[in-house]
């Protein structure tokens, strides 16, 4: 094996992202703190901004770390019941966990593979007969996928429960034109390696309100109250995102909307290729009201054989050093979640059993592209 690794999806630099480090170190401003921090929160903030709406952002170490402070912002605490999503990462559920909480994990509905509305408000009014109405609803943009954001809202509001909108993979895709990261009642962004863009590892929690932002930002530089002394009322986190990261994501905005073209274009070049073929369905925007940024393609195999099958085509890939991955394994069959409540049928595991990420990173080559193509049609 000769050939050089094809990633699922690996980091793309724009070219501007030294300038602001460097300035960093020259300013020595290397501490979670500076100008660098305070202007990527801008950038998304201009980023996400639409029809006069006010998002503020606190820029963050992880967006696990965002999705901690969300539920702690909610008032969730040890005893309590929080909804998530079942395929997704693991991320997404730990912190309610943290928190002493309980998990109530919803399986996917097909379109979109995100949250099931149907499952989600027979699970509410289930817990709610238990005497445990949850406390925050845990909803995720599945590999940039919206997720049905008028359904689950709907629920939502009319059982008065607030929805963490989990936004890790889905920054620059949108929904009726609004994007995502703005929906939720808190809403979280992931710039880890290998998302859409990257500040190497960091995250952000986006508020509607500057009031919620500087408490998750108190919460996050280890709840230091207002004294000349060191002084701690609260329990607090060591969170915040460090000057340096956050100029490598100042230069990493510089170049989003092209990193989600790529994508989307990726994407369509495995349209093109599975075209036609028989068994293998690629994942699509349900209609033209969503718009995902194609963070992941993903295919799913209609039917396995021996001979024919998503573990069949990742191995092929794998022996020809081109990396893919089984979709998310469902938090319900996590042995570590093997105690928490689950309502649905077998959508998220089938989709788990049948289902293929391929590459699909912005710095892709057209020579990678020809390996790709080349291999899948080996294999078809």
């Amino acid at each position: 094996m000769n050939e050089k690794k094809i990633w699922l999806s690996s980091p793309h630099m724009g070219g501007n992202e030294q300038k602001y480090v460097d300035e960093a170190f020259k300013e020595n401003w290397v501490a979670p703190l500076g100008p660098n921090v305070t202007g990527f929160e801008e950038d998304i903030k201009k980023y996400l901004k639409k029809d006069g709406s006010k998002n503020e952002v606190a820029a963050l170490s992880s967006g696990t770390a965002a999705l901690h402070l969300a539920l702690i912002l909610l008032g969730v605490k040890r005893g309590d019941e929080v909804i998530c999503q079942s395929m997704t990462f693991a991320a997404s559920a730990n912190p309610i966990v943290y928190l002493g909480a309980t998990p109530v994990f919803i399986d996917s509905e097909e379109d979109t593979l995100n949250l099931s509305p149907e499952y989600l408000e027979e699970a509410i009014k289930d817990r709610i007969t238990k005497g445990k109405k949850p406390k925050a609803i845990i909803a995720v943009h599945l590999y940039g996928m919206p997720y049905k954001v008028e359904e689950i809202h709907d629920i939502a509001a009319q059982y008065e429960i607030p929805v963490i909108e989990d936004s890790a993979e889905a920054l620059g895709s949108s929904y009726k034109e609004q994007k995502c990261g703005t929906f939720g009642e808190i809403s979280i962004l992931s710039f880890n390696g290998n998302k859409i863009i990257t500040t190497s590892g960091g995250g952000a929690l986006i508020a509607r309100n500057l009031e919620v932002k500087k408490k998750a930002v108190f919460l996050a530089t280890q709840a230091r109250d207002d004294a000349p002394h060191y002084q701690h009322s609260e329990i607090g986190y060591n969170y915040r995102m460090s000057n340096i990261c956050a100029g490598i994501g100042r230069g990493q905005m510089e170049v989003l909307d092209d990193h989600v073209n790529k994508r989307r274009d990726m994407h369509q070049f495995y349209k093109n290729i599975f075209k036609g073929v028989s068994g293998i369905k690629i994942h699509n925007e349900p209609d033209n009201t969503y718009f995902c940024n194609h963070w992941l393609s993903v295919i799913c195999f209609e039917s396995s054989s021996k001979e024919f099958s998503r573990e069949g085509l990742r191995m092929h890939l794998e022996k020809e050093n081109i990396e893919s991955r089984p979709l998310w394994k469902p938090m319900h069959l996590q042995p570590v979640f093997s105690e928490a409540p689950y309502y649905g049928g077998t959508i998220a595991e089938k989709l788990f059993q049948n289902g293929l990420c391929l590459p699909s990173g912005s710095n892709l080559t057209q020579e990678d592209r020809a390996r790709i193509s080349g291999s899948v049609q080996n294999y078809i």
